[in-house]
């Protein structure tokens, strides 16, 4: 569906809006874990301001190929995001459900600014409005895998986005 080439031209674009944006301001990068740690590796190298890394995990998937709608946070973030500028990062953008409850948590937390940027946006699946300030990709409501994506932690290491066959996951 995406190849690596337009993977890694596009993370370069973003990379250099996000650090027009955010010029002469340091950024703490949210990574949420395990599917966005590919890209954020990627974009970090690809801005030119300063920036801090942290990660939080979260569920609502388990095994499965649709959301449970029940979001836990697994792993918080290390660092205080009191006053800083704090862009979280995320794989993938489908119901939106995880990231409006990931979002009203850290806007409790007094950052100075909160942006979300996302290397996919699913087509049509948002069940919630989210604001989503730096969009890599739309992509159809397949179920996709690579580039940190993935079914069962399987697929990860594609250096490309792919479609997963529906034999794949179905009985």
């Amino acid at each position: 569906m995406i190849s690596d080439e337009q993977i890694q031209a596009r993370v370069r674009e973003l990379g250099a809006q996000i650090s027009a944006d955010y010029e002469g301001k340091t950024v703490l990068l949210v990574a949420v874990l395990r599917g966005a740690a590919i890209f954020l590796a990627d974009l970090s190298r690809a801005m030119t301001v300063p920036v801090e890394l942290d990660f939080m995990a979260v569920s609502s998937y388990g095994s499965s190929t649709k959301s449970s709608g029940v979001v836990r946070i697994l792993k918080d973030l290390d660092e205080q995001i009191e006053g800083r500028h704090v862009l979280v990062v995320e794989d993938i953008l489908d119901t939106g459900l995880t990231l409006k409850y990931l979002l009203k948590n850290l806007a409790s937390r007094k950052p100075a600014s909160l942006e979300v940027v996302t290397l996919l946006n699913k087509e049509g699946k948002q069940r919630v409005p989210i604001s989503c300030k730096y969009s890599g990709f739309s992509v159809p409501d397949e179920f996709v895998v690579g580039y940190g994506l993935d079914f069962a932690e399987r697929y990860r290491n594609l250096p490309y986005i792919g479609v997963l066959r529906p034999s794949a996951y179905q009985d």
